[in-house]
């Protein structure tokens, strides 16, 4: 079995410490998303596993070994850090063939991966005249090369039209299904959730969370209830004589708050109150996330409050 393995890792620049005393553990067969503020530490922690920084202390491995120790790494770890890394002077396909070349990869692959990426019909044109999209797809591209085992990709999504993202979804899950593992590191919490099975997140170096992903919204977003009734009187009755907190909207719904869909219908049908709409209301990753790393985050805005003006 091959995961990536953190063990009580700790990197200092200075006095700053990027990463602080982490842990946790990414098994193959799913998509984990690394999740985290700005300057929590998640690219910190990936160059770390990736051999191209030293921690101060602690270990990261891949399948038990130190990347610096694989002999032909991209046939047992691929990896997005940067989609800019390319030589803007080569093109796409002379790219991946210095990259396979120093792997013992056969240029078949690096024709298989074009093809795979979408960019086959862009392959002899020059790194710099891609676009942000077309370079995410190329860095991508070379992340599969090797076929590897551990597929690491930073913001992978970073650039992609709708029809890219839906592709990266799809090409993540994928990836998971063959058994392989699959870490992710991603702002968007909408995009993360369509895809990630678990997650890991930090917040200023330290381990917040390590959970699968519905267990870590549920345990965070309190489930609601959303109602619609021709009798609003009757269904006020009924939800507050059962210690329900309900709420009623402008626009005719009612909203009742800790509560699950199948107990708000069993007591309405039996009291008999009309039901026009009933639909459960589950928590959102991002309502969830927002209430664990609220304190966490290094660089965070807030609303200015107005000055008074002068008579």
């Amino acid at each position: 079995m091959t995961s990536i393995d953190v063990q009580d890792l700790t990197k200092e620049y200075g006095p700053r410490r990027a990463v602080d005393h982490l842990t946790f553990r990414v098994l193959p067969g799913r998509v984990t998303g690394f999740l985290g503020p700005n300057g929590a530490g998640k690219s910190t922690t990936m160059r770390l596993v990736l051999g191209l920084d030293r921690p101060t202390s602690g270990t990261a491995t891949v399948g038990g070994r130190a990347y610096a120790t694989l002999r032909e790494p991209l046939h047992h770890v691929g990896a997005l850090l940067d989609a800019q890394a390319a030589h803007g002077s080569r093109t796409g396909r002379d790219h991946l063939r210095t990259l396979a070349a120093g792997n013992r990869i056969p240029d078949r692959r690096v024709d298989e991966v074009l093809e795979e990426t979408g960019l086959a019909p862009a392959a002899r044109r020059r790194v710099k005249t891609y676009s942000l999209g077309m370079r995410q797809r190329l860095g991508i591209a070379a992340a599969l090369l090797g076929d590897p085992e551990v597929v690491m990709l930073d913001e992978p999504s970073n650039g992609l039209d709708p029809e890219g993202i839906i592709w990266i979804r799809e090409l993540l899950r994928r990836l998971a299904g063959e058994g392989r593992t699959v870490l992710v590191s991603s702002h968007l919490m909408n995009e993360t959730a369509s895809f990630a099975d678990h997650l890991v997140v930090l917040g200023r170096g330290r381990l917040l969370a390590d959970t699968p992903m519905r267990e870590f919204i549920d345990a965070r977003v309190r489930p609601r209830v959303r109602i619609r009734t021709t009798d609003p009187t009757a269904l006020r009755d009924v939800l507050a004589r059962h210690g329900h907190d309900a709420q009623q909207h402008e626009e005719g719904h009612w909203t009742v708050h800790h509560a699950r869909v199948d107990d708000i219908g069993r007591l309405v049908s039996a009291e008999g109150v009309p039901v026009l709409e009933l639909t459960a209301q589950e928590g959102t990753l991002e309502q969830a996330y927002l209430d664990l790393t609220a304190e966490e985050a290094e660089f965070a805005a807030h609303p200015s409050t107005p000055q008074p003006q002068e008579a």
